[in-house]
């Protein structure tokens, strides 16, 4: 898996400013064909080629939007895919951060639920899920976790657009 760059940036949506109904039309354009041309989107939302492009770095540079290919795990050799649900004991932050560092995790979210931290994993089989599950417990302020395996991926969906 190649690695990805981290951030233990927040993406709470009081951080940022709101967009603007152009920004918005720009990434619903996006949402519906990632693979636009900048003068399509331009075009389709009113904009220039080179408006759209400064826009679009803008988005990805504030964290608001990346541009990625995504897969099906299973269809591309991962055996196991799992979310795990991690309850933390004090500050929640450090071991968010420490979570998103490990090379399996595709995402992670704090919640206010009975986890404190839940992360999706994509792992290659049940040995390196393992693996990782005591990486994750070796974390300090870890006190448990629960780990839900994916027996099927049913549906993945991008395309919420904007409010």
């Amino acid at each position: 898996m190649a690695e990805q760059p981290h951030s233990t940036r927040s993406y709470r949506a009081v951080d940022e400013a709101p967009l603007d109904d152009k920004a918005k039309r720009i990434i619903e354009e996006l949402q519906r064909d990632g693979r636009a041309t900048y003068g399509e989107i331009g075009r389709a939302v009113g904009l220039s080629e080179a408006a759209v492009r400064q826009r679009v770095g803008k988005l990805i540079s504030n964290g608001t939007l990346q541009i990625v290919a995504v897969t099906n795990p299973f269809q591309v050799g991962f055996g196991r895919i799992a979310l795990v649900g991690i309850k933390v004991a004090g500050e929640v932050s450090a071991a968010a951060d420490a979570v998103t560092a490990l090379e399996q995790v595709t995402y992670v979210v704090v919640t206010a639920g009975n986890f404190d931290i839940v992360a999706e994993v994509v792992c290659s089989d049940d040995a390196e899920l393992v693996d990782l599950l005591g990486a994750v417990r070796r974390i300090p302020g870890v006190t448990d976790t629960e780990t839900m395996p994916y027996l099927a991926l049913w549906s993945q969906r991008y395309n919420w657009g904007t409010r």
